[in-house]
């Protein structure tokens, strides 16, 4: 059963933010998927990506750095869109998803789930799927994040 199905679209004003995404599991679940995409994944304008770089380094790294940084930022493209995810329960944290994959299909059970995520009962209940958008790069980035139950023997 379908319990969440969000699609949005995200700026550079969007980075170093969280979107939470609740939703309801229902008595009976026994395995909870979930399916995070997003795109496009890399900014494909190097001229872009170097003036982004240029702006970061003002920021992160020491003066007497920078234009070694500057000199050597080719090696830092492409540059790339972030988002992943971390998954509470009804009353816990259940584990968090970092990776790097435009596309992540994961899953939760009472007794397995995907690295990162930590298995054991499903409760009835509002959970909560949190998107951590690290960092957007091209001007807009699209993501659908989908979330379906399944009961019993249908796993």
């Amino acid at each position: 059963m379908k319990v969440l199905d969000l699609t949005g679209s995200l700026t550079s004003h969007d980075s170093k933010t969280h979107i939470c995404m609740p939703f309801v599991v229902e008595t009976g679940c026994a395995k909870l998927h979930m399916r995070l995409q997003y795109g496009p994944k890399t900014l494909e304008d190097q001229d872009r990506s170097i003036e982004l770089l240029k702006e970061s380094y003002d920021l992160y790294i020491l003066p007497e750095q920078r234009e070694y940084a500057i000199a050597n930022a080719s090696r830092h493209l492409p540059l790339k869109n972030l988002m992943t995810l971390s998954l509470d329960d009804t009353s816990r944290y259940r584990g968090a998803c970092h990776r790097h994959d435009p596309i992540q299909e994961l899953y939760i059970t009472k007794q397995d789930a995907s690295p990162g995520l930590i298995p054991g009962e499903l409760p009835a209940g509002t959970w909560t799927v949190i998107l951590s958008v690290h960092c957007i790069v091209t001007e807009t980035c699209t993501y659908q994040m989908q979330i379906w139950t399944s009961e019993g023997d249908s796993l």
